[in-house]
């Protein structure tokens, strides 16, 4: 007997999402269409400095996807695939925006597949979001800069402190 998450096709979306930028956002979109839920995973790692923490990172994302059903936010601080597998995901998505991003998401996708016959499902970032990183803008953050074009744009009656 299947369960009812087995005919289901989840993904996660993991990453730190420090912050979550209108690349991260795109691929989320264009996810949507090849899948039934996709759970943004934000990312625990105690050993990285994050700009916010990721109650407020979850926060954040949550308000900008809070129309979306198909869309949950939750913070995980295991291996993403065990993260995978309490989702009930079988599918990871990930963006990439160059080479070097590919060759370090094969070799990740490629683990992950061994382990638990998860399959990544890789989306090439769109070419005009493909400059923009979290850490890029957390420097311009930590310079003053302007980031709005670079973060989604918060929903009316979202709190635009949670950006």
């Amino acid at each position: 007997m299947h369960s009812p998450n087995s005919r289901r096709k989840i993904a996660i979306f993991p990453g730190s999402f420090d912050p979550f930028t209108v690349g991260h956002a795109s691929i989320v979109e264009r996810g949507l269409p090849l899948f039934d839920e996709i759970v943004i995973g934000v990312g625990v790692n105690e050993n990285k400095r994050a700009l916010y923490t990721s109650d407020r990172r979850v926060e954040a994302i949550s308000r900008l996807y809070a129309h979306e059903p198909r869309v949950r936010v939750e913070a995980y601080d295991d291996l993403t695939v065990d993260f995978a597998r309490r989702c009930g995901a079988s599918f990871i998505l990930r963006g990439l925006r160059s080479v070097k991003d590919f060759e370090y998401e094969r070799d990740i996708a490629n683990m992950n597949h061994r382990l638990t016959g998860i399959e990544t499902v890789l989306l090439f970032t769109e070419p005009h979001y493909s400059s923009i990183s979290s850490s890029v803008v957390r420097e311009l953050i930590a310079f003053g800069k302007d980031v709005h074009d670079f973060l989604p744009a918060p929903r009316p009656e979202a709190d635009a402190d949670a950006r």
